[in-house]
């Protein structure tokens, strides 16, 4: 009596995308997160699933009615190198079918070996799963397309990476595990048939308005495309750094996937990288977008036969939609940054004047999230900030700018309150949260952190804990956990 209402279309692809893989049980199993709120929006039973049988579902030890659990295979460029991968750790239970009629994908990440686990021991640590489980739902309560954490449950065994760690099991509730990197996996094989296949199931799942396009998977990547636009917007706009931006990590349904050395700025540059692995900054904060566009350049090579039977035409026409993703983004950014400020019109000097406001946070290196909470509720982030010649002769040019648009100075003040997050996932709550969880089992910190983080745009709350960035003693690193 769970709930669980599981459907298998992606299994029904050709077996190339896909293997049976059986989760691995484990000694001892406990839930030590669990989001009730989505699991009632998925239909399920919050107390059956806390019970020992929906405990022993989300570690692994046994599989709800009607799942057919799965291993999907995809390839991908990582660090710009093209790589065979496939889920070596993650074990699809199935597509479940809410009470609203959606259908997502249900994964266990770090349920045990599977075919594509090569050497791997298929296992998860804790700290990373609970990483994943805060960051991603942060992301959701900001607004941005993104998987979801349903719960995280202890394994009671140990994993062994640079030192022995606490196992755990994420599961995972995502609009589809496609990437572009399962694409280029069909590719690899030299099969068109697969390719269409793929391609005309992403269409349909994600896509369905494109049904009746003459020129459906032109279309579709035209779609795929204008989604991660919007996305990368997103993220800029909120600081988020991915960290790890392979081509199988990046999901044709337009959501963020795979948290692993994410994190998000507190001081403003372009340049900032948080992953340790990522020593020449390919996915740094400024260059999130053209790696976006050069994933998508690897997806429209591996759609290629699909946009004409010409290939000097399909090129062609591919070229063409790519070039297009630049203007996408900016206009997204654009209208998302004159959000951030309250402008309510536009006008021809406004990308200067946002410009100009970054330079001056990375010159004073201000703090990305509270410079535009500041704005927002009129109180400055320092009082040296008031005294800055610089800073009061662009307040000045931004008020005269909202001055001359017709719509109310509270209007513009609440835009901006609706777009600038009072509360973000600061690196260091989150580590503390990670740090409680790990050493003590102290679950407190990490439900105080979620509470927060569920509502970021709350600015009828003083919480200077969680909205003053960490120490910048030493640079912040993560790490992939894998």
């Amino acid at each position: 009596m769970t709930g669980w209402r599981f459907e298998h279309t992606y299994a029904d692809l050709p077996q190339l995308f896909h293997s049976p893989a059986a989760p691995t049980a484990v000694r001892e199993p406990r839930l030590v997160a669990f989001n009730r709120p989505l699991a009632t929006m998925l239909g399920l039973e919050p107390e059956a699933l806390r019970r020992p049988e929906g405990v022993a579902v989300f570690a692994g030890n046994a599989v709800p009615d009607g799942s057919r659990p799965i291993a999907q295979a995809y390839a991908g460029h990582q660090f710009g190198h093209f790589t065979v991968l496939g889920d070596g750790r993650a074990i699809l239970l199935g597509e479940q079918i809410t009470p609203s009629g959606d259908r997502v994908d249900i994964q266990l990440k770090g349920a045990g070996q599977t075919r594509f686990s090569r050497r791997g021991d298929g296992r998860a640590a804790l700290g990373p799963m609970l990483r994943e489980y805060i960051i991603s739902e942060a992301m959701h309560a900001l607004g941005i397309p993104t998987t979801r954490s349903l719960a995280v449950a202890a394994t009671g065994e140990p994993v062994y990476r640079e030192g022995v760690l606490e196992g755990a099991v994420l599961t995972r509730v995502a609009a589809s595990h496609i990437r572009v990197g399962t694409v280029q996996w069909a590719a690899a094989h030299d099969d068109e048939g697969a390719v269409r296949a793929i391609a005309d199931y992403t269409q349909a799942r994600h896509y369905p308005e494109l049904r009746d396009s003459p020129e459906r998977h032109l279309e579709l990547f035209h779609a795929i495309l204008a989604r991660q636009a919007s996305l990368m917007a997103r993220w800029q706009l909120v600081g988020f750094v991915h960290g790890v931006m392979n081509t199988d990590n990046m999901a044709l349904s337009g959501e963020t996937i795979d948290y692993g050395p994410c994190a998000f700025m507190d001081t403003y540059d372009p340049a900032t990288v948080f992953s340790s692995i990522d020593e020449g900054g390919r996915y740094a904060y400024r260059n999130q977008p053209s790696i976006a566009q050069w994933n998508l350049a690897r997806l429209a090579e591996a759609m290629l036969p699909l946009f004409d039977p010409n290939v000097d035409r399909a090129v062609e026409r591919v070229t063409e939609a790519l070039d297009r993703f630049p203007h996408l983004f900016n206009q997204h950014w654009l209208d998302g940054m004159r959000a951030k400020l309250g402008l309510m019109t536009r006008e021809g000097d406004d990308e200067a004047l946002i410009g100009d406001l970054l330079a001056w946070m990375q010159q004073r290196s201000a703090d990305f999230t509270n410079t535009f909470r500041s704005l927002s509720n009129g109180r400055p982030v320092t009082e040296s900030m008031s005294d800055d010649p610089e800073w009061q002769g662009w307040h000045r040019r931004w008020e005269a700018r909202r001055a001359r648009q017709p719509e109310s100075p509270p209007a513009a003040d609440a835009l901006m309150r609706q777009h600038n997050p009072a509360f973000i996932p600061r690196n260091h709550n989150v580590e503390a949260a990670l740090m409680a969880a790990t050493a003590s089992h102290d679950f407190s910190v990490m439900e105080r952190l979620l509470d927060v983080l569920a509502t970021p745009y709350d600015y009828d709350r003083d919480l200077p804990m969680f909205s003053a960035p960490g120490s910048s003693e030493r640079p912040y690193r993560t790490f992939c956990g894998t």
